[in-house]
């Protein structure tokens, strides 16, 4: 099978057609067999004589099929489960509706067994109680029964049967004792208060339906509780000394709790990939083969280095007890232990001479190497293997990795799949010369996410100052990407939008941050757990977060242009961005000093180097040398903060990514990229509306709300009043300009000049 059809094969719209022709097929089989089955049950005892008939074409069956459907009954009723057969309709006519209209499949296995099961049960229980009626039951039940009569007799039999239906009770349909009981005594209370309700001077008893925000006959809803008469239930207390054992009950029940498990057990877990529920994850097809078969070992290269590594050593007097070799896909790293005595700075300084005697470019020395005890002497594969992103796709190691945010960067010096988690990360810096594989890297990582998590999940920031390197995923805007509202493009490239997109994500930062404080969490992965147990309710602002990638593919031209502007808010993201879902990563082409500043460096613990020109560039990245010495095309050293970890990044071409944006764009995909929170600048704000009869319909609201929370933010607004950001700014404004709030100071919310009500009330009609 050549690529092309592999790729064919693999096409979205060829894949649903053939699902729409199965499904459509099994569902007409269906309905064939239904007309079957019931026609035979009218007409078997006139088509009996018709089976032994079939190919004899004077004789007719009065089956609505004829012939075929008689033998179909024939054979699945009488000869094989009976009326259970109908079951094979149903689970075959499941099937095709799921199959015709794309619903997920995944639960199809286990309805067959299940409905197998209950065939089987029915069956033998027909010919449990109808022994004489081997219509009903079929010849498979008849025979079963007969069978197990003679082992178990009559009463272990309908033991049995009783055992099953009680699995099928508690198994399926997740009965319990428990949920019989409060099943029970809800009936109980029913009847109960409805006969309270006829009686007369008696105090009601009030039965809460915990799982209903809607009142109940009484009329008592679930805040404040109260009783018919608008009374609360405390103040009628002293009339009887049963209602005070009620209430107490009650106020010790959480009606959040048993709320959100009924809404699970109706409605099961919130899934945020449903609305995008056909959405197919890409095939590992799109990406290139490059006929990887494994590192070649060259036994002769491996041979000459060791002879002139040992060499080089001994004409400075250093002796070697061992030495081995560990070869990756394009640096073996020379494994050696020396004599006693041998002090490590002496052949720590030893690096350029082994390298003028290997003749190689990017000889690294590691003296020592962390947790082994030897030293390691890495030298360039004269033949360097290449590492393609499909062969770290398709690793074991990544399939299988149970991570939040997966990436696959490439491959280790021993030649493993290197991933890493980016939500531990949580942000990463790159850095390297020009040409050396900082863009490859980026496409790597992005192309890691999209291959482990749906668009519901994951959302992409892409700023492009280059306006060439990112503008491939622009396909996938729909899907992937997140940009602020009336913005035509995704990718963002303009420097006054780059601004304005970072303050952008501290508003939404801001806001995430009061959402797990309202749903008192610590994170994004356990909030985002909370809500899909809905135990946070939508009505309260609440939804599921996605989380939110920044990518910035020239730092430098940010810097340069707009300085503090740029640096400001990358340094508050960087700071607190890591518990509410907001990761960065930053690459750059020029790591000096002014750009790689102390503030960046302190908040990106993970970074990653390519080859770069000077040790100084090395020490402003990594903290060490070792950058200066690597052989390029990707070769690369990776930190988290610790030791230093030599990575072959995984090579993904432009034209593999196309293919790859091309197959997401394809798919139906949301009505717009994700919206973030609109930021109007400084220069935007105005403070001119000074008339008081142009406020908005809610402005004295609005300030009593800045005023008791003495926060004087837009986003409080939004929250509170449930208002969008651009009529909450204009009520900002216009409190600025009534003197309740301060002036704009960027970031922060806005000072708020008055400190009660009666201050606010005083200064209104003044």
């Amino acid at each position: 099978m050549t690529k092309k059809q592999k790729l064919t094969q693999s096409d979205p719209k060829l894949i649903r057609q053939r699902q729409v022709l199965l499904g459509g097929g099994l569902i007409l089989v269906a309905l064939l067999l239904i007309i079957s089955f019931a026609s035979y049950l009218i007409n078997w005892k006139i088509d009996f004589s018709t089976l032994d008939s079939f190919t004899d074409k004077t004789v007719v069956a009065e089956n609505l099929l004829n012939k075929v459907g008689a033998i179909l009954g024939h054979y699945f009723i009488y000869q094989g489960v009976g009326l259970a057969a109908l079951f094979f309709p149903y689970l075959i006519g499941l099937t095709g509706y799921k199959f015709f209209f794309d619903i997920k499949t995944n639960q199809l296995i286990s309805s067959w067994a299940w409905g197998i099961t209950h065939l089987l049960w029915l069956s033998i229980a027909l010919g449990y109680f109808f022994p004489n009626e081997v219509f009903l039951s079929g010849l498979v039940g008849y025979e079963i029964n007969n069978f197990l009569a003679n082992y178990i007799g009559s009463i272990g039999i309908l033991a049995s049967l009783i055992f099953f239906f009680l699995c099928f009770i508690v198994i399926q349909l997740e009965w319990t004792p428990e949920k019989m009981k409060y099943w029970w005594l809800g009936i109980i209370s029913k009847k109960t208060q409805h006969e309270n309700n006829n009686e007369e001077g008696l105090t009601e008893s009030v039965p809460l339906d915990l799982n209903s925000n809607e009142e109940n006959e009484t009329g008592v809803g679930l805040d404040p509780i109260k009783s018919r008469n608008e009374t609360p239930i405390k103040d009628q207390v002293l009339k009887t000394d049963e209602l005070i054992m009620e209430v107490q009950t009650l106020e010790e029940e959480s009606v959040d709790e048993k709320l959100a498990n009924s809404l699970v057990e109706k409605q099961g877990f919130f899934d945020p990939t449903l609305e995008l529920s056909n959405f197919k994850m890409p095939n590992i097809e799109i990406l290139k083969d490059y006929g990887d078969k494994g590192i070649t070992i060259n036994q002769d290269e491996l041979e000459a280095n060791k002879n002139k590594i040992v060499e080089t050593l001994n004409n400075y007097k250093i002796g070697i007890s061992n030495i081995k070799a560990t070869i990756g896909p394009t640096v073996t790293l020379y494994e050696i232990v020396p004599d006693a005595g041998i002090r490590i700075s002496k052949i720590k300084n030893l690096e350029d001479d082994i390298a003028l005697s290997l003749a190689a470019l990017g000889i690294r020395i590691i003296a020592p190497i962390p947790g082994k005890g030897t030293i390691g002497i890495e030298v360039p594969n004269q033949k360097p293997s290449v590492v393609s992103m499909r062969s770290v796709i398709s690793s074991a190691k990544f399939q299988n990795a149970e991570m939040e945010l997966p990436i696959a960067i490439g491959k280790t010096i021993s030649n493993e799949t290197f991933v890493v988690d980016l939500a531990k990360m949580p942000h990463l810096l790159m850095a390297g010369a020009t040409g050396q594989g900082k863009s490859v890297g980026l496409n790597a990582v992005l192309t890691s996410l999209i291959y482990k998590k749906h668009p519901a999940e994951v959302k992409f920031v892409l700023v492009d100052p280059k306006k060439v390197e990112l503008n491939i995923y622009s396909k996938i805007e729909r899907h992937y990407l997140a940009k602020l509202p009336d913005t035509e493009e995704a990718i963002i490239t303009d420097n006054t939008k780059v601004i304005n997109t970072l303050n952008s994500l501290c508003i939404e930062m801001d806001n995430r941050y009061e959402l797990l404080k309202n749903g008192m969490c610590r994170n994004l992965k356990e909030y985002n757990k909370k809500f899909k147990q809905r135990k946070l309710n939508p009505k309260d602002g609440h939804s599921y977060l996605p989380y939110i990638i920044l990518v910035v593919d020239e730092f430098a031209d940010l810097i340069m242009t707009a300085g503090k502007e740029v640096e400001t808010p990358i340094a508050r993201l960087a700071q607190l961005a890591r518990a509410i879902g907001i990761h960065l990563i930053i690459a750059t082409q020029r790591p000096s000093v002014n750009v790689i500043t102390g503030i960046i460096k302190a908040n990106f613990p993970a970074r990653v180097a390519f080859r770069v020109t000077s040790k100084i560039d090395s020490r402003t990245i990594l903290d060490s040398g070792g950058a200066d010495q690597l052989i390029g095309r990707g070769d690369m050293l990776y930190t988290q903060g610790n030791e230093l970890t030599r990575i072959q990044c995984a090579f993904v071409d432009t034209p593999e990514v196309e293919r790859l944006a091309s197959y997401v764009g394809a798919q139906r995909g949301y009505a717009d990229a994700h919206l973030l929170p609109e930021y109007i600048s400084e220069e935007n704000t105005s403070n001119l509306d000074i008339d008081a009869s142009d406020r908005d319909a809610i402005f004295r609201e609005a300030a009593e709300v800045i005023v008791i929370a003495q926060q004087g933010s837009a986003s409080l607004l939004q929250r509170k009043l449930k208002l969008g950001y651009n009529r909450a700014g204009r009520i900002i404004d216009q409190m600025e300009a009534a003197g309740v709030v301060g002036p704009f100071e960027g970031s922060k919310a806005r000072q708020v000049l008055v400190s009660d009500l009666a201050s606010l009330d005083r200064l209104l009609k003044d």
